[in-house]
């Protein structure tokens, strides 16, 4: 038996949420905070509470009393079904009136003469059924999440399939066109195609199926035209169209003179703030378990906000690297972008590699050119040492480029010539570099971008 002793380095609590926040974008971190401020009462927004707002009663003392009032997931299950029946509810809400595929199916259920067990697992199917009308998961694993028989959950898919639009609840394709053609009475060729010849039929393999149904092939041309005016996917006229997604800066680089000034986004994300009244409450409550409810969430804030502190110091010293060694690129643009890498970053500033990666994942940088990825100014290097300085590989790309652009279209330039009028320029780069450069911007060969 040996002792050996060693050093381990563990990360903290505190050092684990740094770690968190620092890389998240910033559309992630709004989010996070808003949802902190749901969770933790004693985070709160800085304009959302004024002195008249405090509770004055001392019954808030009281544990059962705290526990009902922060006690929002019983809450919102006792409450959803009334919200999802009432349209009124969520009017000026996200989502609004919009339609939805349960919402349509759940109103088609208030008609009919439906115990409430019935009701209730036909709406839990409806809430199971993917973007395009399918229900994907079996009988029996409907049955076992319901604790209900399998017999029962079949009638109640029944009943399901039986909506409209047709086709819902189908298992799959096949399926799918199978119930609609049966809902319009269609016993023909086109049934026996879809339930068994569907993958035929989309190869086009018209004598084959004729051949197995023993029909004509115009028959089966004929089948096709009434498959082809079914819905594949009746959840469709359903979907919300996506948002579209914007990107916020995370920094903002400004020329001023000679000077170029960084600063951080800050505006738009909540400002949170750790509520006094709370801190002074854990001082006045004599409940154990309200003082530790209490310590508990306060040390969950103030972890937080130094989180953020940090983040916003790393951000912010990486961004200033940034723009001193790209300084040409922001006064004359990407041809003077230079190679740079996360260590080159991380050794200046004394930080790890892997705390600069975090901190420029999925942050953006605006300045004058743009808005561009903060990993964008991370670039390997194209060439070789060259006239006492290395060229990125953006900077190279960016070159290529205005040197296509200025050629004679009807004698285009080989990418051996490119490789050498972009050594004159002080940018020596391989053949085989230039063909990669010129396909990752899409670029076409000479004979490609020869004009007649």
């Amino acid at each position: 038996m040996e002792l050996i002793q060693s050093q381990v380095q563990r990360l903290n609590q505190q050092q684990l949420q740094s770690v968190e926040l620092l890389q998240m974008s910033a559309p992630e971190l709004e989010e996070y905070l808003r949802e902190l401020v749901q969770e933790n009462p004693v985070v709160e927004l800085e304009e959302s509470r004024t002195e008249s707002d405090r509770p004055r009663d001392d019954e808030l003392l009281r544990r059962l009393r705290w526990l009902e009032d922060n006690d929002r997931q019983n809450r919102y299950y006792q409450h959803m079904e009334e919200e999802e029946l009432d349209p009124l509810a969520r009017v000026g809400t996200e989502g609004g009136l919009e339609e939805s595929l349960f919402r349509f199916l759940s109103r088609q259920l208030y008609p009919m003469d439906l115990d409430e067990d019935t009701a209730q697992t036909v709406r839990y199917l409806a809430a199971c059924l993917d973007g395009d009308g399918y229900l994907r998961m079996s009988v029996e694993e409907l049955a076992a999440n319901l604790g209900r028989s399998p017999a029962h959950v079949k009638n109640c898919l029944e009943l399901l399939r039986s909506l409209e639009p047709a086709g819902v609840g189908a298992e799959n394709l096949s399926q799918c066109l199978e119930l609609q053609l049966l809902r319009i009475h269609e016993y023909g060729p086109a049934l026996a195609i879809v339930r068994d010849h569907l993958e035929a039929l989309a190869k086009r393999h018209y004598p084959a199926i004729a051949q197995r149904l023993s029909i004509s092939v115009e028959e089966v041309r004929q089948a096709e035209k009434i498959i082809r005016e079914l819905e594949p996917r009746p959840g469709a006229p359903f979907e919300q169209p996506d948002q579209v997604q914007y990107i916020l800066p995370d920094v903002f680089i400004e020329e001023e003179g000679e000077e170029l000034t960084v600063r951080l986004r800050g505006g738009d994300r909540p400002p949170i703030r750790v509520s006094g009244y709370y801190r002074t409450l854990l001082k006045q409550s004599d409940d154990p378990e309200v003082k530790e409810y209490l310590t508990e969430k306060l040390r969950q804030a103030d972890g937080v906000l130094r989180a953020l502190e940090q983040r916003d110091s790393t951000l912010l010293r990486c961004a200033r690297v940034i723009a001193r060694r790209q300084e040409g690129f922001f006064r004359e643009g990407p041809r003077l972008l230079r190679p740079m890498r996360l260590a080159d970053v991380a050794g200046e500033l004394g930080l790890h590699e892997s705390t600069v990666s975090r901190a420029v994942r999925e942050k953006y940088l605006q300045c004058s050119r743009g808005v561009f990825p903060m990993s964008y100014f991370f670039s390997r290097s194209a060439t070789a040492q060259s006239g006492g300085g290395e060229v990125g590989a953006e900077a190279a790309k960016a070159l290529l480029e205005r040197l296509v652009e200025r050629e004679d279209k009807s004698a285009p330039l080989s990418d051996q010539k490119l490789s050498e009028n972009m050594a004159e320029l002080g940018c020596p780069i391989s053949r085989r570099t230039v063909a990669k450069y010129r396909q990752e911007l899409n670029l076409p060969s000479a004979s490609g971008r020869k004009w007649s």
